[in-house]
């Protein structure tokens, strides 16, 4: 399969690069048709600085340490899907999938089976679960869910190569009857970053995380598009939806949205 890489800009909010996955959702047939050598999809992948994400119909104050992320600078956004409360940080790769089908189940099992492909190609022993996860034997490395729009399938993953478990363990509190579902006791008894897995195996350490992310981009994508001037602006007039205080206090109490907060599209998932 032929897929076509888009080179996002680094830097940029979390909600910047969710509101990314909707446009070129709905710029796909064009950016299609401009291309001699068509492909069957689209890829871009992503890195953010600290940040909190819960979904539409839970609680904030029952998912987010919201004091703990103050203090420490930990942005924290609401998305408009809904799912579990996830963290994510410079260790994780964001990986943004989209499909020009509408048969969204289809698209999503296709991307787990080739990404879960992809980490073997890389040396890692991964297969994909029943819950939408891709595991390393009894752990969970990477959460995804997906997205149906008019024509075209969104498929968003994580991929935990460094994150930081103390970190992510203070900063987001999933209920017991939650992690007594997964059968532990704790959110750091589920997970495991791919660099622990790496460690001493020749050839699978990598130099960085970044390094790690351009080789799925090699092993993924044939083409590039890098954005234009155009696209940045138009990406940017639909993050600022996500940012209106005002659509968060229509579905949501105002003091449950902290300063800053934003809105989110898709299913950032690691029910963890």
């Amino acid at each position: 399969m032929s897929h076509l890489y888009i080179d996002v800009p680094i830097g940029k909010r979390l909600i910047w690069y969710l509101a990314a996955e909707e446009y070129f959702a709905k710029k796909f047939q064009v950016l299609y048709a401009n291309y001699i050598n068509h492909f069957d999809g689209v890829l871009f992948m992503w890195i953010v600085p600290p940040t909190v994400i819960f979904g539409r119909h839970q609680v904030m104050a029952n998912e987010v340490n919201i004091d703990y992320c103050q203090a420490n600078n930990i942005a924290m956004y609401r998305r408009k899907s809904g799912g579990g409360c996830v963290y994510a940080d410079e260790g994780n790769v964001m990986i943004s999938y989209i499909a020009p089908s509408s048969h969204s189940e289809q698209v999503f099992q296709s991307y787990l089976d080739k990404m879960s492909d992809t980490l073997c190609q890389l040396g890692y022993d991964a297969v994909k679960s029943t819950h939408n996860d891709i595991m390393v034997g009894e752990y969970k490395v990477s959460g995804n869910a997906c997205c149906a729009m008019p024509n075209a399938t969104i498929v968003h993953g994580t991929m935990l190569y460094d994150v930081n478990f103390e970190v992510l363990q203070q900063a987001i509190t999933p209920s017991q009857e939650k992690l007594a579902k997964h059968g532990v006791e704790s959110v750091r008894q589920r997970v495991m970053n791919l660099k622990e897995v790496s460690r001493g195996i020749k050839g699978l350490e990598f130099q960085s995380v970044e390094q790690f992310a351009d080789r799925i981009k090699e092993l993924w994508c044939n083409q590039t598009y890098i954005p234009t001037d155009n696209d940045i602006h138009e990406i940017d007039k639909i993050e600022q939806e996500y940012l209106d205080p005002t659509f968060i206090s229509r579905l949501y109490p105002i003091a449950l949205a902290p300063l800053g907060s934003g809105r989110m599209l898709w299913l950032f998932h690691l029910d963890l």
